[in-house]
């Protein structure tokens, strides 16, 4: 039986293990890149191991960033009051476009998932009750899915029983606008907008 070198096997395996490319996508991958010429193939090697090395999580919303704090975090004419929960930087960059938000955000990196071996201490959870002071709104933007929906009455529910949680602090969800099972990321600027202004307490 004909077996394919290890170098070609190896990538595979690797590229399998990416989200969304399957055991044929990731073969598929692997020739290509096979075929691609060094110097491309080499600019592209150079860049995968940049995307570690030159990006870092800001210590206080866990964006991706090339500076710590982020831009974000550092600019002082954002509404300082308003904080915005997400499930991922790409959320932040959909809100960014969309234009409807000046306040801060917090990244979780990623939702309550238990089926998925994935909770609370999984994410950047638990630190946002550090980040209230001032704050007279939190706005959970999670994404309307099943596990969004359960992340968001989590942190409800997680931010009710803790001390640092300021009384007068205002708890809402964004509303209309996002249909269920969708994803922030690929909504467009006027249905974040429409979230954004539909959102209730909760």
């Amino acid at each position: 039986m004909l077996r394919l070198p290890r170098a070609v096997r190896e990538l595979t395996e690797t590229l399998e293990k990416l989200p969304g490319v399957g055991p044929k996508s990731a073969q598929r991958l692997t020739f290509y890149l096979l075929h691609y010429p060094e110097h491309k193939l080499q600019e592209f090697a150079d860049r995968l191991t940049a995307l570690k090395k030159n990006t870092v999580l800001c210590a206080s919303c866990h964006n991706v960033s090339e500076t710590d704090p982020c831009p974000i975090c550092a600019d002082s004419s954002r509404e300082q009051y308003l904080l915005c929960v997400v499930e991922q930087p790409l959320d932040v960059l959909a809100l960014e476009r969309s234009g409807s938000y000046a306040g801060l955000y917090h990244v979780l990196h990623g939702s309550i998932a238990p089926l998925n071996n994935i909770g609370p201490e999984q994410l950047f959870l638990h630190d946002i009750a550090k980040r209230l002071t001032g704050v007279t709104e939190l706005i959970i933007a999670t994404n309307p899915t099943m596990e969004g929906e359960a992340t968001a009455l989590y942190l409800t529910e997680y931010l009710k029983q803790t001390p640092q949680t300021p009384p007068h602090l205002k708890i809402t969800r964004i509303g209309h606008g996002l249909p269920i099972g969708a994803d922030i990321e690929y909504a467009d600027g006027v249905t974040l907008r429409r979230a954004l202004e539909g959102r209730r307490d909760f």
